[in-house]
């Protein structure tokens, strides 16, 4: 699917500059934060303003189109959503399972960033009580 035709199904205004900063997303495989996409940007000779690309990065985080994590540094850092698998809560008590999006995202950016390893698997496991059974 084109870039443009992705954006209009979204309900977003189509301009080169978000066409871009879409494109820099889908092309790279981690996460980038808006100063390493400036300098893309630059790298390319592409003239987008900073805040431009700041601006880009919260309309499509509030569209849903990226994942925006929050690195150690406290800077944020940006890529596209992918398909992402479920963890389950189980309670010890009644054993009633609670399922949850995958909570692991912001480490696994902070083990890629600090040593250029990349996760290819992870296993969590949660135990707990429900809310009904701490009641009891």
């Amino acid at each position: 699917m084109e870039l443009k035709d992705f954006l209009k199904i979204k309900n977003i205004k189509v301009t080169k500059g978000r066409v871009e900063i879409l494109h820099i997303l889908k092309t790279f495989d981690v996460s980038l934060c808006a100063e390493k996409i400036y300098q893309i940007c630059k790298g390319n000779h592409i003239n987008i303003n900073l805040s431009t690309i700041y601006r880009t990065l919260e309309l499509f985080d509030e569209k849903g189109i990226i994942d925006k994590i929050v690195l150690e540094d406290a800077v944020f850092s940006y890529r596209l959503k992918k398909k992402t698998h479920m963890h389950f809560l189980e309670c010890d008590v009644c054993h009633k399972e609670v399922e949850i999006p995958c909570p692991m995202t912001q480490i696994e950016e902070m083990v890629q960033n600090k040593t250029g390893f990349t996760l290819t698997e992870h296993n969590l496991v949660l135990k707990g009580i429900c809310k009904d059974c701490k009641k009891k």
